[in-house]
């Protein structure tokens, strides 16, 4: 009989393996790619409302005008033009930069790992909202971190807790390296930080000397209310470190991220990124300058703004219709999606099954912490839908939870 290991390589890797987690989404994607499963799952930007003209005339300008340059390696920070176009976007949040402080990366994905690289050492405390953005739980997982999640709640992170932690770690002798947020529309919960409560954040981490990643790729996405300002720009201490993402205001394709950081954190984070990848595609850059020089972006952005909030008061108004008494929800003024909140005794994870089984699928509230938190809860998805999809799949879900319900009736619970 055979005694050789499942895996041969196992003594073999790296102790952060160990550690390593996939993020919920990835682990949905090849369940939810089936064309009969409805999917309320994936953050997916709806990429088909890009024209296909201004699409067809970039790429041909690119191939005539400066396919060397787009073939050819390129500064690893990112080319200036670039930087120029995206001291434009965030001015149109009302966020002044200098360009000269900004770094192109890969996707808004490489700016987290980035950061994190830059800062961490296997074992220090990174804090997160709690519910947090996966894809960041999973870079600080493998990078092993320790972290640990302040409460939220409909106006987002809360201040209060977040001091309580500080002091309890300062009592144990320990420091946070970074508070990472997303302060509007966030993902999963959909929320934003209020305005007092921004305010009291940058002063609360000039007095604490905190760091703060400030995590902002739905802020252009805005379909209520009045824009509020970004956390980077009310601090004047050089406590927040700024990442801005294309991906849902051009396409999640075209990999193509942002930081704004101080000179120095800048440097630090330029070796990092040298190690990773060389530079950004010089390609995807300049379709991006293009598009955004051009000045299509504004209509562009403008349009997807109706479209998502077609979407959204769709969901929001199946929800109220076939979801169960006792079920909660968020609101979001903006982003992609809706935090829902199951009445007791239910559970998501039970729930996950059953549903794929009816051909619908959301993503288990669990995926968005790291201690086992929000099993309660369920991230659904508006922004990749047509509004009779959303319809059908919020309408199988509200039956597969009242199902559960009965059954648990039957059993006295």
């Amino acid at each position: 009989m055979s005694t050789r290991k499942l895996d041969k390589y196992e003594g073999r890797y790296a102790a952060r393996t160990r550690v390593m987690r996939s993020s919920a989404m990835r682990d949905l994607m090849s369940l939810t790619a089936r064309p009969e499963v409805i999917s309320l799952a994936g953050g997916m930007p709806a990429t088909e409302s890009f024209p296909k003209d201004v699409f067809d005339q970039i790429a041909a300008d690119i191939s005539m005008g400066q396919r060397a340059l787009s073939l050819q390696y390129g500064p690893t920070e990112g080319f200036d033009f670039l930087k120029e176009d995206i001291a434009t976007v965030m001015a149109a949040e009302g966020t002044m930069v200098d360009p000269a402080h900004v770094l192109i990366t890969t996707g808004g994905q490489q700016a987290i790992d980035l950061v994190t690289k830059t800062f961490v050492d296997p074992g220090d405390v990174v804090l997160a909202e709690g519910p947090s953005y996966a894809g960041a739980l999973t870079t600080f997982s493998s990078y092993q971190t320790d972290v640990v999640h302040v409460p939220m709640d409909a106006d987002g992170l809360i201040l209060e807790e977040l001091e309580a932690v500080l002091d309890r770690l300062t009592a144990e002798g320990k420091r946070a390296k970074f508070l990472y947020v997303v302060p509007n529309f966030s993902n999963p919960g959909g929320t934003t930080l209020s305005l007092e409560r921004r305010r009291r954040l940058v002063e609360l981490a000039a007095e604490r000397d905190l760091l703060i990643a400030e995590d902002n790729p739905y802020g252009l996405l805005r379909y209520e209310g009045e824009a509020l300002p970004t956390l980077f720009s009310l601090d004047t201490a050089g406590n927040v470190i700024y990442l801005g993402s294309f991906s849902k205001i051009i396409s999640p394709g075209i990999r193509t991220g942002w930081m704004v950081a101080p000179p120095a954190i800048l440097q630090k984070v330029s070796f990092g990124k040298q190690a990773t990848d060389l530079c950004s595609s010089p390609l995807n850059q300049l379709f991006v300058h293009r598009f955004v020089s051009s000045g299509a972006w504004r209509d562009y952005v403008e349009r997807l703004r109706e479209l998502y909030r077609s979407r959204r008061d769709a969901m929001l108004a199946s929800l109220a219709e076939e979801f169960p008494t006792g079920s909660v929800w968020t609101v979001p003024q903006g982003g992609f999606f809706v935090w829902a909140t199951l009445p007791p005794p239910l559970d998501a994870g039970d729930l996950f099954v059953k549903a794929l089984e009816q051909n619908v699928a959301f993503v288990r509230g669990d995926g968005f912490y790291v201690d086992g938190q929000g099993r309660e809860n369920m991230r659904l998805s508006f922004s990749g839908l047509p509004e009779e999809r959303i319809q059908e799949g919020i309408r199988r879900l509200g039956g597969v939870i009242e199902d559960q319900l009965e059954l648990y009736r039957a059993m006295g619970m």
